[in-house]
């Protein structure tokens, strides 16, 4: 990643995903990898709808698909522990 624009497009491209994340009771964040990819992470916040999630590899192409617009990649996508 080359910096805050890069951030920004991350930000943008996950906004819409993050505020559905966070109705049903979940925080998504990222995190740099490497120069062209990061890391997905979403946490649960208390009472978070368990069913809600869907499985790994179907939250890894939603990450994809949401972040083409951008220069980077999804490396993998960390789910709360009991999903």
């Amino acid at each position: 990643m080359t910096g805050t624009a890069d951030a920004a497009a991350i930000d943008a491209a996950l906004a819409d995903f993050r505020t559905m994340m966070r109705a049903d009771g979940y925080v998504l964040g990222w995190e740099p990898s490497g120069p062209d990819a990061i890391v997905v992470k979403i946490d649960a916040t208390e009472g978070a709808c368990a069913d809600c999630l869907v499985p790994p590899p179907v939250m890894q192409a939603i990450m994809a698909s949401a972040l083409e617009s951008t220069a980077v990649t999804v490396e993998r996508v960390i789910l709360p522990a009991e999903h």
